[in-house]
């Protein structure tokens, strides 16, 4: 499984990328755990509204399924279980 992360936005521009094959690293398992806890392949992130709100565009490729979400990085209770995904892939990759 493959995974990708892009951030833009926000009031600074701030730009960030993180890929990760999940097959090719030891913590891959947990990875995927937690791409299933978020039911990536069928729910979506709470949208918020605010050209200053920093955006990621995460991508998961898994073979015959591939999906793209934005998620609005607001810090919002909704988007925990996002961070959390982002968080492992920022240390994992």
């Amino acid at each position: 499984m493959k995974i990708t992360a892009k951030a833009s936005g926000g009031f600074a521009g701030h730009s960030e990328c993180y890929e990760l094959d999940t097959s090719c690293h030891a913590d891959g398992k947990s990875v995927e755990a937690l791409l299933q806890r978020l039911d990536f392949f069928g729910a979506a992130p709470p949208h918020a509204i605010g050209a200053d709100i920093p955006r990621w565009e995460i991508t998961v490729d898994d073979g015959p399924r591939r999906r793209t979400v934005v998620l609005q990085d607001d810090g919002s209770a909704g988007t925990a279980g996002w961070h959390r995904l982002l968080e492992h892939l920022r240390h994992s990759a």
